[in-house]
C-alpha cells in the first residue's frame, strides 16, 4: 500500500476545512467579528459605509452588501435617495504554504551539517482571497435626486438586495 506525503494530506485537510467556511453574514462588524458592515456619520447627509467579507464571500456579494447597507443607512436617516461619492473594493490575497519534512542537522563522516532538502522540495501553496468594500455616500433630497443622474432609490435597492437569513447558531 502506498502512503501519501504528509504535506499533501495536511493540505487536503485544510482545503476541506476551508470548503466548510460559509460566506460572511450580513451583520454589524464588532470586536468579535472580522467580517460584516460598519457605518460612520461624517456630516448631516454624508456617511462612510464598509463591508468586509471572508475567504468564502464572493466579490459580488461584498459589493452588494455594501450597496444594501448604504441604502439602509439612507432610509434610517430619513432620506430616500443617495449617491456614491467614493467607492472601492480592496482585494487581499494571502498565500498559505505547508511543508512536508523538516530542516535539521545530519551527520556524515566529516561531522554534523545542516540539510533542508526535504523542507524545500515538498512545499504546497494555495491562495486565499477576501474582499473589503467601502464607500462614502451622500444622501439627497427629492429635488437634488431629480437633477442627479447617479441617484439611487434606497427603497428599490433594499427591495432587490435582501440578504439571506443568518446561519443557525453553532452548538
Amino acid at each position: 500500500m502506498r502512503r501519501l506525503p504528509t504535506g499533501l494530506v495536511g493540505l487536503a485537510g485544510l482545503l476541506l476545512l476551508a470548503a466548510c467556511e460559509t460566506a460572511a453574514p450580513f451583520q454589524p462588524r464588532d470586536e468579535h467579528h472580522s467580517t460584516g458592515y460598519t457605518d460612520q456619520r461624517l456630516g448631516a447627509n454624508r456617511y462612510r459605509v464598509t463591508f468586509a467579507g471572508n475567504a468564502a464571500t464572493p466579490r459580488e456579494t461584498v459589493e452588494n452588501y455594501l450597496l444594501l447597507r448604504a441604502a439602509q443607512v439612507t432610509l434610517q436617516s430619513g432620506y430616500r435617495w443617495f449617491v456614491f461619492d467614493t467607492r472601492d473594493t480592496e482585494t487581499k490575497t494571502y498565500y498559505h504554504t505547508y511543508f512536508d519534512g523538516y530542516p535539521g542537522y545530519g551527520f556524515h563522516r566529516f561531522g554534523w551539517y545542516w540539510h533542508d532538502w526535504d523542507y524545500a522540495d515538498s512545499a504546497d501553496s494555495y491562495p486565499t482571497t477576501r474582499y473589503d468594500a467601502y464607500a462614502e455616500i451622500v444622501m439627497l433630497t427629492p429635488e437634488q435626486a431629480r437633477s442627479e443622474a447617479r441617484a439611487l432609490d434606497a427603497s428599490d435597492v433594499t427591495a432587490r438586495l435582501t440578504p439571506p437569513p443568518p446561519p443557525p447558531p453553532k452548538h
